[in-house]
């Protein structure tokens, strides 16, 4: 059992002294997580909510299964953009059945993770090289921060991942874009440079997230037009089926194995190097 459950080994040797920094690192990376879970899902094109389902769960799985001290576990900005890009291709209309696709996406895209896993494929990431892996996750890193061009300048624009589409849709919707939603994040990225040039140790983030919701909340800033996340639901999600046709599954298949081969390889990746 203890192949398959770690924690029945360490927790022989847990120590108090240990408690306190455990402690403290989880309060930071959970604060952090709550805002950045909540972005993760808008990515995706679902309720915000469903970015806090995705940070809970796997914390607790991996505490139980998990191997690394190192390694970042819950919802990545990549994989939000793919699962995106793939439910976007087809024509869904429902909210409720965008939600069960990627739902059902998830679940896929687990079990060719583990499928891969169990035949030890992480070593084929030795044959990428370098360059290409960078191009890749610069792409992805470009991509999204336009993406995000929605929200930063409080417009609406439609969801793409092609380069010259969102610049094309960002310069029909000029006219339209909302001056105090748009100060609002410069500020904030000058104050986050400005903070790390005073200090790596200084939380940046950090402060200007608990900064920015409480000047939103004291202000009423979303009276004035700035568009905030809203009413988050209470508790675990309530479990019921959902119907996915079989056309509906053939056509997510491929975009399956590809995030499935994103979360191998970028987990492998990232376990070498630290």
């Amino acid at each position: 059992m203890q192949q398959y459950f770690p924690i029945l080994e360490w927790i022989k040797t847990y120590k108090k002294s240990l408690f306190k920094t455990d402690f403290t690192a989880g309060i930071t990376v959970g604060v952090m997580l709550i805002p950045q879970g909540m972005a993760y899902a808008m990515i995706a094109g679902l309720p915000p909510v469903y970015g806090l389902y995705t940070a809970l769960f796997p914390q607790i799985i991996y505490a139980l299964m998990g191997t690394s001290r190192q390694l970042a576990v819950g919802p990545v900005a990549m994989d939000s953009l793919l699962v995106a890009t793939a439910l976007n291709t087809m024509a869904i209309v429902d909210a409720d059945h965008y939600i069960s696709l990627a739902i059902f996406l998830a679940l896929f895209m687990g079990m060719i993770q583990i499928f891969l896993g169990f035949l030890k494929f992480g070593f084929l990431v030795n044959f990428l090289s370098k360059p290409v892996i960078n191009g890749f996750t610069s792409a992805a890193g470009i991509i999204i921060g336009l993406s995000q061009l929605n929200h930063m300048l409080g417009i609406e624009l439609p969801s793409s991942n092609i380069l010259h589409e969102i610049i094309q849709s960002l310069w029909d919707k000029s006219t339209d874009i909302h001056r105090f939603t748009t100060l609002i994040t410069l500020v904030t990225i000058l104050m986050m440079f400005f903070l790390k040039r005073i200090s790596q140790k200084i939380p940046a983030a950090l402060i200007v997230v608990i900064l920015a919701t409480v000047l939103t909340s004291l202000l009423q800033w979303n009276n004035v037009g700035v568009k905030i996340v809203g009413f988050i639901p209470q508790g675990l999600p309530s479990l019921k089926l959902q119907t996915i046709t079989p056309q509906e599954i053939y056509q997510l298949i491929p975009h399956g194995h590809y995030t499935g081969y994103d979360r191998l390889f970028g987990s492998h990746s990232h376990c070498q190097g630290r």
